[in-house]
């Protein structure tokens, strides 16, 4: 009898132990000073390039815990005349190749530059009268643009022309991300609604709804998973191939998002406090809290299963191990 109830303890607790425990990460591995305030981040190889409001793209190699290029850009006119920096909102890198999006300082239209070979070149400038949000490589010639207008183009850098540009809503546009090969990419605007466009076309192949009912303001696509951060309190999950989702509550708006590469972690800036929750996809449960980010988040990216990064609106880039 008194061996059957030690067996019996035992299977409770080894049950017990296998419920994923929930870990608190105070200190991060790194955390990388840059200059200025970080507007947008991409992770390549061993290598971060970070863009800033003061006019800085700076690649950072991780692994060497080092800065190994800069690029910045020339000042521009504010509204008052005087020359100020320019502040860069969307960076990539592809190849050799950087891409900028930078203010023009002249009606709200964008400056879009590749820099190669230590040189800037200017694609668009305020005379082009374009209204970019973010831009990203597809591959060495052709770049995906986002409008604030929520229309998306496929633009060809050596014919200098738009292929297409496609009309995704009525509504403003917040982000999009590219799965794995960038023959796709998901859309979000201020309804909630996602659409997932197919690059090469341009065609809007499905849109992905009901888990959000405001603006989702980033998103990620990783291995056929995609991850909104919602302006309602909720981080949404959809699953693309069926198009069903489902959704995590918050206690505050949802600012960020990052998927794990094999989609099965998924993480979003949750709270006031600007912590990072991170959360096993397939049962929601919480696996980890990530504390010290000290402004509102504006990018989560993960680089393998176990580590990830984050910028928010300051000068200190994080770099977090999970345990």
């Amino acid at each position: 009898m008194l061996k059957t109830i030690w067996v019996w303890l035992f299977v409770c607790l080894a049950a017990a132990y296998s419920v994923e425990i929930c870990v608190e990460i105070d200190t991060p591995a790194q955390q990388i000073k840059i200059n200025g305030n970080a507007k947008d981040m991409v992770v390549y190889g061993n290598k971060l390039y970070i863009v800033t409001e003061q006019g800085f793209m700076q690649e950072y190699d991780y692994t060497a815990q080092t800065f190994t290029y800069t690029i910045e850009l020339p000042q521009i006119k504010d509204f008052a005349g005087d020359m100020v920096p320019a502040r860069i909102f969307s960076v990539d890198y592809n190849e050799g190749k950087y891409l900028l999006l930078s203010d023009s300082g002249k009606g709200g239209y964008t400056n879009m530059w590749i820099h190669e070979n230590n040189t800037t070149k200017q694609i668009f400038g305020p005379e082009n009268k374009k209204a970019l949000v973010k831009a990203r490589f597809i591959d060495q010639k052709h770049i995906l643009l986002a409008y604030l207008s929520n229309e998306a183009a496929l633009y060809d850098i050596d014919a200098q022309k738009e292929l297409y540009r496609v009309k995704l809503s009525e509504s403003k546009f917040s982000d999009f991300a590219l799965n794995a090969d960038k023959s796709l990419a998901i859309f979000s605007c201020e309804s909630g609604i996602l659409s997932l466009v197919d690059v090469p076309s341009g065609k809007v192949m499905k849109e992905l709804k009901g888990m959000n009912l405001d603006n989702v303001y980033k998103v990620d696509f990783k291995q056929n998973i995609v991850s909104g951060a919602g302006q309602d309190r909720r981080g949404s999950l959809y699953d693309v191939t069926t198009g069903r989702g489902d959704y995590i509550e918050g206690n505050f708006l949802i600012y960020a998002t990052g998927l794990s590469p094999n989609a099965k972690k998924v993480a979003f800036a949750m709270d006031e406090r600007n912590d990072i929750s991170v959360y096993d996809v397939v049962t929601k449960a919480k696996i980890a809290v990530l504390h010290g980010q000290k402004s509102t988040l504006n990018a989560i990216i993960f680089k393998d299963e176990m580590t990830l990064f984050s910028a928010s609106d300051d000068n200190t880039v994080m770099m977090w191990e999970l345990k």
